[in-house]
């Protein structure tokens, strides 16, 4: 890279610089005030953590699996929608990027890149994440292509029974591909080189869904068809349908107290992601890591917990870790990575999350992340 990058937030400058407003603010905003969006970052900044100086911090150990896969380090790059918007075929590039760096990628419902797309450009499995439709053969022929292309896992969300109201898309004219307003055009202009790049792109549209809904004649319809089609009456029984459908690895995304926990190991779910959509769906919510240890506590390892939402430095893993999870996803970060430098930009998001993460262990006492005590990460204490 032509730019010294030091942080994950030198990644989301540059990723600010690099794309149209339009796209930057999808990326980086949430739902309404974007309250759950600040609690989920201030939260994790206010923990602290326990510091001992006298112990052997040599060789320290990163690795663990996640859902049965390998991960050098205790994070999955997580499913973000449009990726393929910030980066020519930009899911393709962050799923080549997970494999060579070695932590599991999880490709979007909602990408630009379909599942095919993605399976023919890296040879190494990955997850799918699944939103439901109103219509069930889509969800199961999605199901069905998700198996063909030896996903390993499924990713359930479970938190969109309607789309949170996103006021920055909504002034912008989010849609895909983004509405050729006066003031889209003009910024757009100001962008040549994300405009370029997005020539060499394979697809412009929802790659996954396109081909599920051949009644609509264009892209707008396409979208306008998306967003119509979440299901309100998305429930326990239809997670339990999935998991008939579904023989692999089921992961339920989107959970946010302990009862909708135990509900998760009751339904035969292999882990759960305790997140709130980054803070894209419900305004007013908890931040994950407030409701972390609760949740933890209730599966009582059973199933494994894994955490989402805020992840902006290595010690943020680290902290979670401390509070209960086995591992962590992260989907803003990576995806910053990519609209700045591409599969360049995502290895570098992820090299600084290992850095950072060696260094926060070195300097707390700890060696092995498998055996984090939970002690280590606690409230700031009052002076």
């Amino acid at each position: 890279m032509s730019t010294t990058i030091s942080s994950i937030f030198d990644l989301e400058s540059l990723a600010k610089k690099r794309l149209p407003e339009v796209i930057f603010d999808y990326v980086h905003g949430g739902a309404e005030q974007q309250i759950t969006l600040q609690r989920n970052v201030r939260d994790l900044q206010a923990l602290a953590l326990r510091q001992h100086d006298m112990r052997d911090v040599s060789d320290p150990r990163l690795s663990t699996t996640m859902a049965g896969e390998p991960a050098r380090i205790p994070l999955a790059i997580g499913p973000t929608g449009l990726a393929g918007l910030t980066w020519p075929n930009g899911e393709c590039e962050e799923a080549r990027a997970a494999a060579e760096f070695g932590v599991p990628y999880c490709l979007s419902t909602m990408s630009i890149c379909s599942i095919e797309d993605v399976a023919q450009a890296c040879e190494k499995p990955f997850w799918f994440q699944l939103y439901l439709m109103k219509k069930r053969e889509v969800n199961e022929h999605l199901i069905r292509r998700a198996r063909d292309a030896q996903c390993p896992a499924l990713v359930l969300t479970l938190d969109l029974h309607v789309q949170g109201k996103r006021w920055a898309d909504a002034k912008n004219g989010l849609s895909v591909p983004p509405k050729l307003t006066l003031h889209n055009m003009l910024d757009i202009g100001t962008h040549p080189g994300w405009l370029l790049s997005m020539a060499r792109s394979r697809r412009r549209t929802f790659g996954n869904l396109e081909q599920e809904v051949q009644q609509a004649p264009s892209v707008t319809a396409l979208s306008e068809w998306v967003e119509s089609q979440f299901d309100p009456s998305f429930d326990l029984d239809t997670v339990k349908w999935v998991r008939r459908l579904w023989d692999r690895k089921l992961i339920l995304k989107g959970i946010m107290h302990p009862d909708d926990a135990r509900l998760a190991v009751d339904v035969g779910a292999d882990a759960i992601i305790v997140s709130n959509h980054g803070g894209r769906q419900l305004d007013g919510a908890p931040s994950s890591i407030s409701v972390l240890p609760a949740i933890a506590d209730a599966v009582q390892d059973r199933i494994e917990v894994l955490f989402d939402g805020g992840i902006r430095t290595g010690s943020d893993i680290v902290k979670a870790l401390g509070r209960g999870a086995h591992a962590c996803l992260s989907g803003r970060a990576c995806l910053y990575g990519l609209a700045a430098e591409g599969k360049e930009g995502v290895l570098c998001a992820l090299n600084i999350f290992e850095q950072e993460m060696k260094d926060c262990m070195a300097l707390v006492g700890i060696r092995d992340l498998c055996s984090i005590d939970r002690g280590v990460v606690t409230a700031q204490p009052a002076i």
